[in-house]
């Protein structure tokens, strides 16, 4: 299965402002089998962006404009075939009851670039927040706003 990527799609780990997350939690979180974990085959992100800004690749990937068949990611039901997904370390209040912008200025300037060098890269991809694709708050901002406040093209974000 080869699909032209379409969306580069948010998401936050909805896990307590400050608190970091490493690779191995996520794939534990996903993979494990229930109810340990959700019991999926593969994570749903490619890239997680830890709190210090640094980032960290949990799918390898080609890197080419098509989401192979073993890059797909679980990141959004219905639209993982054509989606790249990537995930911010953070999106709860600090007691971790309440969805909450907490992308940390690291954070922030390394989304920032790696989401202009995607959309240099692959002209034609809309980019989303994950909320957009389900009833979530994920990734607890406004990402048509925060795009076009770094710069993005209409074009590229999805509305």
């Amino acid at each position: 299965m080869r699909t032209p990527i379409k969306y580069l799609i948010i998401h936050c780990t909805a896990t307590a402002a400050g608190r970091e997350v490493s690779g191995s939690d996520i794939r534990r979180w996903h993979l494990l089998p229930k109810p340990e974990g959700r019991g999926w085959k593969q994570v749903g992100y490619t890239d997680l962006f830890h709190l210090n800004g640094g980032i960290e690749r949990l799918v390898e990937n080609n890197e080419d404009a098509y989401v192979d068949g073993w890059e797909i990611t679980n990141g959004a039901a219905g639209a993982n075939s054509y989606s790249r997904h990537i995930v911010y370390v953070g999106g709860l209040t600090a007691d971790g009851e309440k969805p909450q912008d907490t992308r940390t200025i690291e954070q922030r300037k390394a989304l920032k670039k790696y989401i202009l060098d995607f959309v240099r890269t692959f002209p034609d991809v809309q980019c989303a927040g994950h909320n957009q694709f389900s009833n979530k708050a994920c990734p607890c901002f406004d990402v048509p706003k925060w795009l076009k406040e770094i710069g993005i093209n209409q074009k590229n974000i999805k509305r």
